[in-house]
């Protein structure tokens, strides 16, 4: 199997230092994604005054403006949506669309995001339950509205929180995930999203605190998951993906990872990767002189 012919990864840049990111990012899946080392990469730059991303193409990696509407631009992570839209319109016929936050790394081969046309997605569990409900929660306004848009009343798929190892209704992290666009769900997602971000009563009501704006659209997401695919066409990847660096001082002794080397896809947001800044985990060789050789 030619995994190049069936895959596509995307991701985007807002600013300079977000530029500096997915160089580091396409950097670790050239270097160590081994079968998918040559995966095509299409980034969306949505800041083309103030980035450019043409230093990061080639013949495998292409950069797309994107003009977000203002009424997305201005929302938490509406950009993402849009982008991720977009990409499910240019690559129809593709089995895989991966996404990878610019805040991410890569460090094995990331094989289980691959879909095969046998799953419409491969996500992660939330690693905390912030706007998240308890199985035994009753819904509240902010999830009653997603539901009901989406066209179901209630959900009982059910998820843990990897760090906070709580039972919750299916509630899915976003940092990186995979969908097949046969499915159209990040299609739906940016016209779901969308409507609720325009609905001055819902965002009056149910999104008056930051915390819920930042996640609606990981709610939106989630809700079309658990409500439009048939539970075995969810794929739950691995602990290994998604593995939240950013809260490692919070994941359960029993969970947290003794080395970057055992794992596939690491979150580090805001956090430095420089090894000699790094004391809460082990970085073994060749890791740790990729990295430190990156960071001179």
């Amino acid at each position: 199997m030619n995994f190049n012919d069936n895959a596509v990864l995307i991701t985007m840049v807002r600013s300079p230092e977000e530029l500096s990111r997915v160089r580091l990012l396409i950097r670790s899946i050239r270097t160590w994604g081994g079968a998918l080392a040559r995966l095509p990469i299409t980034l969306f730059n949505v800041n083309p005054v103030h980035v450019s991303c043409k230093e990061l193409e080639d013949d495998i990696t292409e950069s797309i403006m994107l003009d977000i509407p203002d009424n997305l631009r201005r929302y938490y992570y509406g950009d993402k949506v849009y982008a991720c839209a977009r990409a499910e319109e240019l690559f129809p016929d593709i089995d895989t669309l991966i996404w990878i936050d610019p805040g991410c790394l890569v460090v094995n081969p990331p094989l289980e995001y691959l879909l095969s046309r046998k799953y419409d997605c491969a996500v992660r569990p939330v690693h905390i339950k912030n706007v998240g409900l308890l199985t035994d929660e009753p819904l509240d306004v902010f999830w009653e509205k997603i539901y009901e848009i989406i066209g179901v009343s209630d959900l009982k798929r059910t998820v843990e929180t990897f760090v906070g190892k709580k039972l919750i209704r299916a509630y899915y992290n976003s940092h990186a995930f995979s969908v097949n666009p046969a499915a159209g769900l990040l299609r739906k997602w940016l016209k779901y999203f969308e409507q609720l971000v325009n609905d001055a009563s819902y965002q009056k009501e149910a999104c008056q605190d930051e915390w819920h704006k930042i996640f609606l659209h990981q709610a939106v997401l989630s809700a079309l998951i658990a409500g439009e695919c048939k539970e075995h066409r969810v794929k739950l990847l691995s602990p290994e993906y998604n593995y939240p660096y950013n809260l490692q001082g919070k994941v359960p002794k029993e969970r947290k990872a003794k080395s970057f080397n055992d794992l596939v896809t690491v979150a580090y947001e805001n956090r430095s990767l420089e090894p000699d800044t790094i004391d809460d985990i082990d970085i073994e060789e060749p890791l740790r002189h990729w990295l430190t050789a990156y960071f001179m």
